[in-house]
């Protein structure tokens, strides 16, 4: 066990002492790579908000359809929650998009 964790231990330190040169750029291509970088977390935030954005979308309206066909009586005070809380998670996809704009917009300017 104890010749496990010297082991473990050798090859984290050579890991981590041999391979940070491989990592070492000059800062003119650095600069590039941010860019690089927000592009792709900009495309990266937007689909994934429209992903989980849809998906809540769908399971919040299939549980108040399903909530309304066990209680007919109860439709009108299900419909205000689910309107209500499909306006939040519209909101969270809005607040996605903006952030992507807004990182598209530096990407623009610094470019």
């Amino acid at each position: 066990m104890l010749s496990k964790n010297k082991l473990a231990l050798a090859v984290g330190s050579l890991v981590v002492l041999v391979t940070t040169s491989a990592f070492a750029q000059d800062a003119a291509t650095n600069a590039n790579d941010v860019y690089a970088w927000a592009a792709a977390a900009a495309g990266f935030a937007i689909g994934i908000a429209a992903l989980g954005g849809t998906m809540s979308q769908g399971r919040s309206v299939s549980a108040a359809l399903e909530g309304i066909s066990r209680n007919p009586g109860a439709a009108p005070r299900i419909q205000t929650a689910m309107i209500l809380g499909l306006a939040m998670i519209e909101s969270l996809v809005l607040f996605a998009l903006v952030i992507a704009i807004l990182l598209w917009t530096k990407i623009t300017v610094g470019a």
